[in-house]
């Protein structure tokens, strides 16, 4: 059973997957950086001061200047504010992602019109013949 989990562990894709899962959350770390430290103050400003990480309605009722004091309180909320900007994360991580997955698929087509061979002499003739015909046309 101790081979079968190490052979499990040790193998290629589970090697690369781990260290997939470590970068993606250093990069889930930036992401949020990006929106809660740079894009979200000034889309505040632009929206009157408004401070979306403290916006929040509160369920009991009672007035809280904060979400933190909210919370304190132990008052139930709906965090809006929150929900807005892991919104905004997930928006740029899943460009971010698209823009890779991009890329390395524009790279596997360069890479597999390389590996392709030429046409044949055959396939040559035949394509010479059809631009032909479409010319007469």
């Amino acid at each position: 059973m101790l081979q079968e989990f190490k052979e499990f562990a040790l193998r290629g894709n589970m090697v690369d997957m781990a260290v997939g899962i470590i970068i993606g959350a250093a990069f889930s770390t930036i992401v949020r950086s990006l929106v809660d430290d740079i894009i979200m103050p000034p889309i505040g400003v632009l929206t009157g001061g408004v401070d979306f990480s403290n916006l929040f309605v509160t369920l009991s009722g009672a007035n809280y200047d904060s979400l933190s004091q909210a919370k304190e309180a132990g008052a139930p909320t709906i965090n809006i504010g929150v929900f807005i900007n892991n919104l905004i994360s997930f928006v740029i991580v899943a460009v971010v992602l698209f823009m890779v997955i991009k890329a390395m698929n524009q790279l596997r087509r360069k890479q597999d019109e390389q590996d392709s061979p030429p046409p044949s002499r055959e396939v040559q003739v035949l394509e010479e013949i059809r631009d032909v015909l479409v010319k007469r046309s």
